[in-house]
């Protein structure tokens, strides 16, 4: 049995799911202990113990400490059955956090799969459904997996009530093909959206007159959209830079307390970050890249300093994997991180 201190470097959620993708894919049994101790409230939270549950259904799982607020867990993973499934967070927690936990497994099942996700779509600190079909996605689509992904309701923190729909194509082959991404291209297309559910029209205006002044993006590449498939107020600012070889996604969120102007230069600062350097991925994204390809034997892209999420990620997929992960510093700004030899 493999155990994970819940607490070592970010002491996250990310810790959490990272374990549970690796124990259903090598079998491993698995003990967690002091899950998310470095977070205001320590334990499993609903969109937590959602992922514990998806990842127990979908590999055949037992589990002891599945419960709201645990601090430990001990998973011992079955056989990663595919199908149709369906699981609801019941608050505005993450479902593409849920679906992170559990599409690795399903990426190597002897089958399609169908998932039915309900939470929210659209949460600060977690990857937003836009992030998932326009960067992500389109990568794995090169290393063999074939991921359709359908927005059904947005769903904005604190009401949640969003609906994701999710169809899995493993590889033909059975094996993920290995992604090399040393640098990002030209730049094709930059794209300024905001989304705007039940709200005023001028939040958009005042968004976009910040990404005009952060990025001098013009008005041709602004677009505001007003989604009627929401259960709740929300608003979001997405910032696509798509190249010929990655699209990024940079994303700020609307909240009560917080200046329209200020959810706009959250996305506006990111973006400049990452234009400002020559790395094929962003911080993010860089996360979401280890574990497939790790899973395919070996890779590189080239990133942003790593951050301490990134640095963490590649600790527990090493006491899983057996694998070799290095980063190397090559420029002032960028950073090469390969996967296998």
């Amino acid at each position: 049995m493999i155990t994970i201190d819940g607490s070592y470097g970010e002491g996250g959620g990310q810790i959490l799911r990272t374990s549970l993708a690796l124990s259903l894919i090598t079998g491993k049994p698995l003990r967690i202990e002091k899950i998310r101790a470095g977070r205001k409230n320590p334990g499993l939270l609903r969109q937590h113990l959602t992922s514990v549950q998806a990842a127990a259904k979908v590999g055949q799982a037992e589990t002891t400490g599945a419960s709201l607020g645990s601090t430990q867990l001990t998973f011992t993973p079955g056989k990663i059955t595919a199908g149709e499934y369906h699981f609801a967070i019941g608050t505005a927690g993450s479902t593409t956090l849920v679906l992170q936990t559990v599409l690795p497994a399903l990426m190597i099942a002897n089958g399609e799969t169908r998932l039915t996700l309900e939470g929210g779509t659209h949460n600060p600190f977690a990857p937003p459904f836009d992030f998932l079909e326009n960067a992500f996605l389109p990568l794995l689509k090169r290393l063999g997996v074939r991921v359709d992904v359908d927005l059904i309701n947005y769903g904005f923190y604190p009401a949640g009530g969003g609906r994701i729909e999710i169809t899995v194509y493993p590889p033909a082959t059975g094996q993920l093909s290995r992604l090399d991404l040393p640098e990002r291209g030209e730049i094709r297309e930059r794209r300024a959206r905001v989304v705007l559910c039940n709200l005023p029209r001028n939040i958009a205006e005042r968004e976009l007159n910040i990404v005009q002044k952060k990025l001098s993006w013009p008005k041709k590449w602004h677009k505001v959209e007003t989604p009627t498939n929401c259960i709740a107020p929300g608003n979001f600012v997405s910032l696509e830079i798509e190249c010929d070889h990655v699209t990024e996604v940079f994303t700020g969120f609307g909240e009560r307390t917080v200046a329209a102007e200020a959810v706009a230069d959250q996305a506006a600062l990111a973006a400049r970050k990452y234009l400002a350097s020559e790395a094929a991925v962003g911080e993010y994204l860089a996360d979401q890249l280890l574990l497939p390809m790790a899973l395919a034997g070996g890779g590189s892209f080239t990133t942003l300093p790593p951050s301490r999420h990134t640095t963490t990620n590649i600790e527990i997929i090493k006491k899983f994997l057996d694998v070799k992960i290095t980063s190397e510093q090559t420029t002032n700004r960028v950073w090469k991180i390969e996967v296998g030899g």
